[in-house]
């Protein structure tokens, strides 16, 4: 029976960080269309504890100090959970707010670099155990490949990344034959390809980011890198990606993501379609994005809520340490207990006229982050 929802109460207040403006624009606003579906839904249904459910939606502009703001200003507005976040930079700006100042739950839904261990964060996206353990050894397997190139912004994300590709390729006789750092606004980079072909790269890693993603994509396109039968990686790459620049750029790209638009399991048919209907246009639902982690942040989050049946926020989150939904995007997913890191189907996935192919089902992965030390929220919270 679904939960009557109460005008007499004060509503549960969720408040979701999203780059509704600037280079990821349309990340942000994918973002945002799937925090008014998921709670558009939970009110649909009742409400939580009987209570209707408040989206307060922030702007972060993809700027660090912009989404520092927001966590700020929905901070004043009492939130009960803050979602959001797309660069690990704009997470640690988050953080620094929401998490160290104001003590505040908070969820990250991208996919990232993995090492986040805090007793106020829990992480809905993949993180490196899921993405380049089993995909840099899959490749070099089916491709022969063993020269790798890490052309990479200039932030925690690329660089921690980037030594774990390190470790996998050279553990099996690879190796890394070039490593580059620039900041995100960086767009010139006929350099760095000239540099990757007189290498021999066999394999590009990218973890370049909008502003500068495309003219990089455009540089080795035109260096002929991909006609050589060079491999281009970009494990965040998504339907949303595929849509900014021309599909000849990332023919035959390989990703590695938690959910695509063709996983045909039924649920994730449906959610897309419901998407679809409600959100028609560019801003696509899509995983490297953070929609598939943003929608599973927010049913867990609900899920352990209505286990505490409360607000409660130590409640909440003992709850949320295992909670786990039947059905997402891309499958099921499950809270690791004590790691606030989430086990999710993965898939390998490559690029063809515009489209992701889905080459292998990879199946739940956990994502074997260390264990929460629990003992820091208790200290803060005498």
């Amino acid at each position: 029976m679904a939960e009557r929802t109460s005008s007499n109460s004060r509503p549960i207040k969720v408040g979701v960080i999203a780059d509704q403006t600037g280079p990821l624009e349309f990340v942000g606003l994918a973002n945002a269309n799937v925090a008014r579906m998921v709670i558009g839904d939970i009110n649909a249904k009742g409400g939580l504890l009987g209570r209707e459910v408040k989206l307060c939606l922030e702007d972060s502009e993809t700027s660090d100090a912009a989404a520092a703001a927001s966590a700020a200003r929905l901070l004043d507005q009492d939130v009960d959970v803050i979602l959001g976040g797309i660069y690990s930079s704009t997470r640690q700006a988050i953080k620094a707010v929401a998490v160290q100042q104001g003590r505040k739950l908070y969820i990250y839904p991208e996919q990232y670099e993995g090492e986040e261990s805090d007793p106020l964060i829990f992480c809905t996206g993949p993180g490196p155990a899921q993405q380049v353990d089993p995909f840099i050894p899959w490749l070099m397997q089916e491709t022969g490949a063993k020269k790798f190139y890490l052309p990479s912004a200039d932030y925690i994300w690329p660089r921690t990344m980037n030594r774990k590709v390190r470790d996998i390729v050279t553990a099996r006789g690879g190796e890394i034959v070039g490593e580059e750092y620039f900041p995100l606004d960086h767009t010139d980079y006929r350099r760095t390809v000239e540099n990757i072909v007189a290498s021999g790269a066999e394999v590009v890693f990218n973890t370049t980011v909008p502003p500068g993603l495309g003219p990089f994509l455009e540089e080795l396109h035109a260096s002929g890198f991909g006609k050589r039968g060079g491999r281009l990686v970009c494990l965040y790459f998504d339907e949303n990606f595929l849509n900014m620049v021309p599909a000849d750029l990332v023919e035959g790209l390989y990703s590695c993501l938690d959910y695509y638009q063709a996983v045909s399991e039924p649920f994730s048919r449906n959610l897309l379609q419901q998407y679809d209907e409600l959100y028609p246009g560019n801003a696509k639902f899509t995983a490297g994005s953070a929609c598939s982690g943003l929608y599973r942040g927010l049913r867990l989050w609900e899920s352990a809520v209505r286990e505490a049946g409360s607000l409660d926020q130590s409640a909440v989150i003992a709850a949320l340490d295992h909670a786990s939904i039947a059905q997402g995007p891309g499958g099921p997913a499950a809270m690791v207990p004590g790691q606030h890191h989430v086990r999710m189907n993965m898939y390998i996935a490559k690029a063809k006229a515009g489209q992701f192919n889905i080459v292998k089902s990879l199946g739940p992965i956990d994502p074997n982050e260390r264990v929460v030390d629990m003992s820091q929220e208790m200290a803060a919270a005498v």
